[in-house]
């Protein structure tokens, strides 16, 4: 359990200071964000957790930390994981050219060190004063954890798909955490200045560790409903036609309901309104869909399925949108 206090926002600054303060400032960095989203990101703060982001792929998990640093602009570190990620690519590693260099210049300079030692003992004493230098500050190479707890004025750190990683890392990641300080053997434990704001997400490629899920905040992010849907593409596609858009968003929303192997993201639907702006289309037909429909479905078994049904899913899609 934690023992840092709980961050109280300063007098006079009010992005966190209620839930709908961080609705409000996620909306201003371009994110819409739904009731829960904004409440995960308020808890987090106040309540010093980091937060555990699960959903499918494309719903705007790593888009999340991406908006909250802009919005409060903090500094977004990103820690992409993957198999084999160990405690030398995450958390620091020594600078050995730099270390070679300085044994080099000690080499050179090895008279004037010991000086008039007159014996082997007070030599080696002499040596041994310059040996912790080596492993000090000053020859660490901070990797994204360490940044983010070096931080002064604080950071959102995002621990990107994060079952991906070995479950030894998992471990690793525990005091981090819990505590937000890490021990570098050779120099002690490094406690932040200011906790980040910490985001793992996950697409629950595997289950991840209880030990892990205890000290994390659960947000799940999904498909988001047809009302959220639209004030995203509105959002992030600025000018669209409302037909047209309801329209897009009927259609997504019924291909959802397919049987298919991977369902169209929201980052897929944004690319599918993009270009259907591009192309100049206001009604959905059938050709159009036909032509387009790979910017929405990424394998060719999916495509295959939807187009029997394209008829009827476009049909609907204008009837919902009053054209039809």
């Amino acid at each position: 359990m934690s023992s840092n206090p709980i961050s109280i926002p300063a007098p006079g600054t009010p992005t966190l200071a209620s839930i709908d303060a961080v609705d409000a400032g996620l909306s201003s960095a371009g994110y819409i964000a739904s009731r829960p989203i904004s409440t995960a990101i308020y808890l987090a703060h106040h309540l010093q957790k980091p937060i555990l982001v699960e959903g499918p792929a494309g719903v705007g998990k790593t888009e999340l930390a991406k908006s909250v640093a802009a919005w409060l602009k903090l500094p977004l570190i990103r820690m992409q994981c993957y198999e084999g990620l160990d405690e030398s690519k995450s958390l620091y590693e020594w600078k050995y050219g730099k270390q070679l260099l300085y044994t080099q210049i000690l080499k050179e300079k090895i008279g004037s060190v010991i000086g008039d030692a007159d014996n082997l003992a007070t030599a080696l004493d002499k040596l041994h004063a310059f040996g912790d230098i080596f492993f000090s500050r000053n020859f660490l190479e901070p990797r994204p954890l360490l940044r983010a707890l070096e931080q002064p004025g604080g950071s959102v750190l995002l621990i990107d798909e994060i079952d991906k990683s070995d479950q030894e890392f998992e471990a690793f990641l525990l005091e981090i955490l819990s505590d937000y300080q890490v021990t570098v053997p050779e120099i002690g434990t490094v406690a932040a200045h200011t906790p980040p704001i910490v985001l793992l997400t996950s697409n629950s490629t595997r289950d991840l560790g209880d030990a892990l899920k205890r000290r994390c905040l659960h947000l799940h992010i999904g498909f988001p409903d047809e009302k959220l849907e639209a004030r995203i593409i509105a959002s992030r596609v600025p000018g669209i036609d409302e037909r047209l858009l309801k329209q897009l968003v009927s259609f997504v929303q019924q291909l959802r309901a397919l049987d298919l192997k991977k369902l169209p993201s929201v980052s897929e639907t944004i690319d599918w309104a993009k270009v259907m702006v591009l192309l100049h289309t206001a009604v959905l037909d059938v050709a159009i869909v036909r032509d387009t429909l790979n910017v929405l479905l990424k394998f060719e078994a999916d495509i295959e399925a939807a187009g029997k049904q394209l008829a009827g899913l476009t049909q609907k899609a204008q009837h919902e949108a009053g054209i039809a």
